[in-house]
Order: C-alpha cells, then sequence, then structure tokens
C-alpha cells in the first residue's frame, strides 16, 4: 500500500513540474515562473542596435505615390536676411502619412412601385444585380469578419471599433450575420485548399483542443509550405484524422498521438521538438532516467547543429548522410537499454520509440521533411489564443467560421497576401455570383487555369 502511494506521490509530483519545456503542454500554458533555455548565450551587450549596426529605415514613396506635395521654401538667406528666389532642383524629402478620416459611404435605393395604366397591376421594383440584400456592403462585412476571425477581436469589442473607428453602429447579431456571410463566401476556396494540401509531398498535422458549445471539441490543421488547412471536429481519433488527411499519400510529420498510427511508418517523421521535451522530461526522473535522458539530449543537440548547417548550405545531403549514420545507432541503442529502465514511464516511451525508429529519421533521407512539426505547431499557435479569449465556438455554424476564416489568414500570411482584400474580393464575388479568388499560390493557380484551357 505505502509503495503504491509513493508512486502515485511521484506521478502527481511529476505533473505539478510540467511545463511545455518537458510535456506536450503549450508554451501559452506556463506559469510566469517557469523558465526556459536561452536560444543562445548572453552576449553581454546592452539590448538595442549595437555600434556599427546599419539602421533600418522607413523608405520614401515616390512623386508619383504622394497624394500631396507642398514646396516649402526660405524666405531669406539665414545670413544676412536677402530675399532669396529660384528652386532647389533636389530639395530634401520628408513625409509625413496620415490616416483620413473615415465616413461611411450609404447608399440608398429607393424602389418605386408602379401601376399599370392597361391592367392596373401593380409591379414593385426589385434590387439591382450585386446590391446586398442586408444592410451592409461587401467590405463591411469583409472588416467586421476579420476583426472576429482573424484578428480574434471580441464582438463586443469589434462593435464598438466599427462605432469609434468608421462611424458604423452594429448589434451583436450583425456581427454574427457578418461572419455567416464571409464563412459561406470563403467555403469554396478553402475547401480548394484542403484538396491542394492532400495532394502534397509532405504534410504537417497536429492537433488541439476546442469547445462547440457544451462539448469537448478538437481542432485540427494540415499544413504545407505555402497553404494551412483547419478542420473543427468532435474527436481526436483515427477517424477525426482521416477526415483531415483523406487519401493523401504524403510523408506524414507529427507527433506520436495514436490516431496517426494508421499511417505507414515509412511514410512518418516523428517531430524531434516532442522528443527533446520527453527527454528533458527524462533527466527530471532521477537515477537511470535522468543519465539516459542527458545522453539523448546530446545527441538530439549534435543532430540540430547538424541540420541547421544543412539548411544554411554548409553540410551537404550526402555529408550529413554519413554524418547521421553512427549517430542513429547510438539513439536506437540507448533506445533499446531504455526499454528496461527501472523507470515505468521512461521504459514505456522508449519501447513506444523503438517500435516508431523508423519514423525518427525520415528526413535524412528525404528532401523536403523537416524533423520537427514546427510548421502545424506555428499554425496553431494564433488559435490557441483565440480558444483562451472566446472558449472556442457555440455552434456547428460558428466552428465552420473558425476553420475556414483560420486557414484562410493562416494561408495568406504564409504567402504574404493581404487578408482584407482577400476577404472583400471573395464577399464581392459572391454576390456578383462569381468564382471567389483562389487561396492557392499563384504558380498553382496559374498551371490550373493552363490545364483547363488544354
Amino acid at each position: 500500500m505505502i509503495e503504491h502511494l509513493l508512486v502515485r506521490m511521484g506521478e502527481l509530483e511529476e505533473r505539478l513540474r510540467q511545463s511545455s519545456q518537458n510535456s506536450s503542454r503549450p508554451p501559452s500554458s506556463d506559469a510566469p515562473a517557469v523558465d526556459r533555455p536561452a536560444t543562445r548565450p548572453p552576449s553581454g551587450r546592452r539590448p538595442g542596435g549595437q555600434p556599427g549596426h546599419e539602421g533600418h529605415q522607413r523608405m520614401l514613396l515616390s512623386e508619383d505615390e504622394v497624394d500631396t506635395i507642398v514646396p516649402v521654401k526660405p524666405r531669406q538667406c539665414r545670413r544676412c536676411a536677402t530675399l532669396l528666389q529660384g528652386v532647389d532642383s533636389t530639395p530634401a524629402r520628408h513625409q509625413v502619412t496620415e490616416l483620413p478620416s473615415v465616413q461611411p459611404h450609404v447608399t440608398e435605393y429607393q424602389l418605386h412601385t408602379l401601376g399599370c395604366a392597361r391592367c392596373g397591376a401593380m409591379t414593385t421594383a426589385t434590387l439591382p444585380a450585386g446590391v446586398p440584400r442586408g444592410a451592409f456592403g461587401p467590405q463591411l462585412e469583409a472588416t467586421v469578419a476579420v476583426c472576429t476571425g482573424v484578428y480574434h477581436l471580441s464582438r463586443r469589442t469589434t462593435v464598438g471599433l466599427m462605432a469609434d473607428l468608421f462611424g458604423v453602429e452594429l448589434a451583436l447579431g450583425t456581427v454574427s450575420a457578418c461572419e455567416q456571410a464571409v464563412s459561406e463566401a470563403v467555403a469554396a476556396p478553402v475547401a480548394e485548399a484542403h484538396q491542394y494540401v492532400q495532394r502534397q509531398e509532405v504534410v504537417y498535422v497536429d492537433e488541439t483542443g476546442w469547445r462547440e458549445g457544451r462539448q469537448r471539441a478538437w481542432l485540427w490543421v494540415m499544413a504545407s509550405a505555402v497553404v494551412a488547412v483547419f478542420l473543427v471536429h468532435a474527436r481526436r481519433n483515427t477517424a477525426a484524422a482521416r477526415v483531415l488527411i483523406g487519401a493523401c499519400q504524403a510523408i506524414l510529420v507529427s507527433d506520436r498521438w495514436s490516431a496517426y498510427k494508421h499511417w505507414p511508418i515509412e511514410q512518418r517523421q516523428l517531430c524531434w521538438a516532442h522528443l527533446l521535451r520527453e527527454f528533458t522530461a527524462f533527466t527530471e526522473r532521477g537515477g537511470a532516467a535522468a543519465r539516459l535522458g542527458r545522453a539523448l539530449l546530446k545527441d538530439a543537440d549534435w543532430m540540430f547543429a547538424r541540420w541547421r548547417r544543412v539548411r544554411d548550405g554548409t553540410l551537404s545531403r550526402p555529408g550529413f548522410w554519413r554524418q547521421m549514420r553512427p549517430l542513429r545507432r547510438r539513439v536506437e541503442r540507448r533506445l533499446r537499454r531504455g526499454t528496461t529502465c527501472p523507470d515505468g514511464k521512461t521504459a514505456a516511451t522508449c519501447r513506444d520509440l523503438v517500435q516508431l525508429a523508423t519514423a525518427l529519421w525520415t528526413f535524412i533521407d528525404v528532401p523536403g521533411v523537416e524533423p520537427t512539426n514546427n510548421t502545424a505547431e506555428r499554425a496553431l499557435r494564433r488559435a490557441v489564443l483565440w480558444r483562451k479569449g472566446s472558449f472556442g465556438t457555440h455552434s456547428a455554424a460558428g466552428s465552420r467560421f473558425a476553420e475556414r476564416l483560420l486557414t484562410v489568414a493562416t494561408t495568406l500570411r504564409q504567402q504574404g497576401r493581404n487578408v482584407v482584400d482577400y476577404v472583400a474580393h471573395a464577399c464581392v464575388a459572391s454576390l456578383h455570383g462569381q468564382p471567389p479568388p483562389s487561396l492557392l499560390p499563384e504558380t498553382t493557380r496559374t498551371r490550373s487555369r493552363r490545364l483547363a484551357t488544354v
């Protein structure tokens, strides 16, 4: 009985010590007292620009891009007060950028009802094509939806912002209506983006907790280099992963969550960032587990140092492959020894990693595969902050809005495109019954158009 209680106490103490450095908990859950290791040793220099550092200044716009030019000439000589005349061919240029005062543009459509002189029937005019049936236009709808779905402002804050900055009075229900209009406008491009990611050769997947109404749910992400798609699903299991991944044949970069175990081991890459946290947890358990953890962390540091050289071009891939062969054997040998570790949790983790050993090294043999799942984790970061402020979504329609706007915002940021312009164009296209703009990168869109004309 006492031994059982001691084991239980040890488990609870380890849980109390958990942070983003030794577990899968997100950094946003860390307490302020949690120490994070420095990415580089302190230099001892003061913060800010250093001596010799080239400053970065705002670039001047060309005269064609300037709205107003105001010539400023001195009236008299600074020495003898003689009146000055002439023009400086190369005057010093000073530009001031200011925001204009925004006044909403209101258009009233007066629908006349006229009687027929022949039969007496009364006929009422209908709104012209492209005119919204509601009270707000596509640019305003897009702005409201971007405030809540991209910048994650609350609905009440959005109502106040629209009144203060634009002089537009909205009700809370109107904000929800704008969100749903935008959600429908971008639904087709988001579906196209989902199909695009499923056709990529390498994808990064991850998931985090969510809520839909009063029920627990999960927010999933599948990302490539230029497109990321999100999915809100009620489960965190293999069935949910299949909905996200579909018939994709890509190499899957992920953590060790069981939902991905159906994926062929030869087409998987385990995230080494997660492994670093596991090895750090080993070191905090003491004894043989701590010795094993320190050895594995040293191996991982050595590996990442070589990997950074591969990325910056100072180490060739054949050279990297040759250097990694002895490391691979050493790490797998340590993990096999770890399966007999007296600490049960450490031994269980090592047994799992031994079974998945092939998936530890895919990035060595396949160009384009990263050893970490940071691409997916970065995509989820904004969603986690949104969840902390909103606690999730209240309905299925709200979940569709969240996953679609997260897809739009993350994808456009990856491509360096303007989110507000895109959402506004999608709303305009929806009003006129035209195809919405694509979320795919320009080269892919051009190729698709060419194939369509063949």
